[in-house]
């Protein structure tokens, strides 16, 4: 179970580099930080308890569950305190996304961000593709179209062009 969290753990890091322009709040690595650090004491946790039925220790034993207890109680915490705060998490990251949008020039790495984002995600704006509507990006071109990483993978000579939105 520790090497699992401590993969989960690296691997939220390691796709945080991805998509850190959206998420301007530094403390979003933090749930990752948490869990590697949960598979940690979970691993000198399990070598307590290892140690403590190999020896039959009544201390011991009363030890490990204690130390489990208290895991559960904070795990249960973390439950409750994700799910009351969701709504917010949602909003933040949505009005980052939109400002992140608003940048976006073809030019310059929030562009590049945006474009890998929606490839990755397969989808296109924050909501849909008429988010693309209220950028400057969109006015300043006057195709109106949407970028071509909006296009569905599977379509072939995609323009982006609103009119044909089932290419979206």
């Amino acid at each position: 179970a520790a090497a699992g969290l401590s993969y989960v753990g690296g691997y939220v890091i390691n796709t945080y580099k991805s998509y850190d322009n959206f998420l301007q709040d530094k403390y979003a690595l933090l749930p990752a930080v948490i869990i590697i650090c949960v598979a940690v004491l979970m691993f000198i946790i399990g070598l307590i308890g290892c140690c403590a039925t190999f020896r039959e220790s009544r201390v011991g034993l009363g030890l490990f569950l204690a130390i489990i207890l208290i895991i559960f109680i904070a795990e249960v915490s973390a439950f409750v305190l994700g799910f009351v705060y969701r709504e917010k998490v949602k909003t933040d990251v949505q009005g980052t996304m939109r400002s992140v949008f608003e940048k976006y020039d073809g030019k310059n790495p929030e562009t590049t961000v945006v474009d890998y984002l929606q490839e990755q995600l397969h989808c296109c704006g924050v909501k849909n593709y008429s988010d693309w509507t209220t950028t400057q990006w969109f006015n300043s071109t006057g195709n109106n179209s949407v970028p071509l990483s909006c296009c569905r993978q599977d379509v072939k000579n995609c323009t982006g062009r609103l009119d044909q939105p089932q290419e979206l």
